[in-house]
């Protein structure tokens, strides 16, 4: 599929303007204060899998403002303190289970997924939402910031890298986040939100310059908005507010940790344009890796390349040891 995109040294030049609200920064700072407050009370349930020098348990936790979200939690054996990994998931699926977090563990890392509030996991959304939405999540609560879906979402993911970094066996110092699709929109929001990443890994990422995307993209997810829209012009002003304090363009310049962010420019889904939007605004240490052909998907060679760099950054000692003469 051809990109419906610029061409790449249009997209290397591509460098919008943040469009925040005043209270932009206040928002999430109560926001974050909120979220901090609340407990968490997370439940670890162990999961009888047969894996050698890994636990594995089901995960359950309190959502902000409410509800039980779930997981998936794997760890080594033995006391630590580990590194460790929060995994966030593509729109309309779930979290990561134990089997794809495997990889992860056998490089001696705590490694935690989590199901999105609402979507195709265990997670409960016990939110409020005033009135009705498009189908998806894109537009469930959108007449204002306060209420908006995303705004629970990414309170949510911060509370899960709190669960990690609290746990005994976890040091605090050594936490990184990843995802692809919506898990990579929701990793650079927490590595804008959260203090704790050392290093941040989004894939293809969604949530990123939404003002360009509703306006480029054929494909769902970003097409419910416009449709939602379409049936309601007079909230258009409004909405536009509403996705600014959620736009990974807006929140980009708060990242503070090494940023390694995947790009495909076949990609109708995530156009590269959005993803480059929100990479020019990064000021911290980054890296886009392009993939030309590639549509939205993570090639192999990405998939390796993410694991290399975990591995190097969460195990720093490790990784510089010589290589034993033969």
């Amino acid at each position: 599929m051809p990109s419906i995109d610029m061409p790449l040294e249009q997209l290397r030049q591509y460098r919008p303007s943040l469009y925040r609200e005043s209270d932009f920064e206040s928002f999430w700072d109560a926001t974050l204060a909120e979220a901090m407050r609340q407990p968490i009370n997370a439940e670890l349930i162990p999961y009888n899998l047969p894996l050698r020098g890994i636990e594995c348990y089901a995960v359950r936790f309190d959502g902000f403002q409410g509800g039980r979200l779930a997981g998936w939690y794997l760890r080594p054996d033995g006391r630590g303190p580990f590194p460790a990994l929060c995994v966030y998931h593509g729109y309309s699926g779930r979290g990561a289970r134990p089997l794809d977090l495997i990889p992860y563990a056998l490089q001696g890392m705590c490694v935690l997924s989590m199901d999105c509030r609402g979507q195709n996991g265990q997670s409960q959304d016990a939110a409020v939402y005033p009135e009705g939405h498009y189908s998806g999540w894109m537009t469930q609560g959108i007449r204002t910031p306060q209420t908006y879906y995303y705004r629970f979402v990414y309170a949510d993911a911060v509370r899960a890298l709190e669960l990690l970094a609290q746990r005994d066996e976890v040091d605090a110092d050594r936490l990184a986040i990843t995802g692809v699709s919506q898990g990579g929109g929701i990793t650079l929001a927490v590595a804008a939100l959260s203090e704790r990443p050392i290093i941040a890994l989004p894939d293809v990422p969604f949530l990123c310059d939404f003002r360009r995307a509703i306006a480029i993209t054929p494909a769902a997810p970003y097409t419910e908005i416009p449709s939602f829209l379409k049936i309601h012009p007079h909230l258009h002003e409004s909405a536009m507010r509403t996705l600014s304090y959620c736009d990974n363009l807006n929140l980009a310049p708060w990242i503070k940790c090494r940023t390694i962010i995947s790009n495909c420019l076949c990609d109708d889904i995530c156009p590269p344009s959005t993803i480059f939007a929100v990479f020019h605004h990064i000021t911290a240490q980054k890296q886009i890796e392009v993939y030309p052909y590639h549509q939205h998907e993570v090639p192999y060679e990405h998939v390796e390349l993410r694991l290399r760099l975990l591995t190097e950054a969460l195990h720093p000692l490790k990784s510089h040891r010589p290589t034993p003469s033969a």
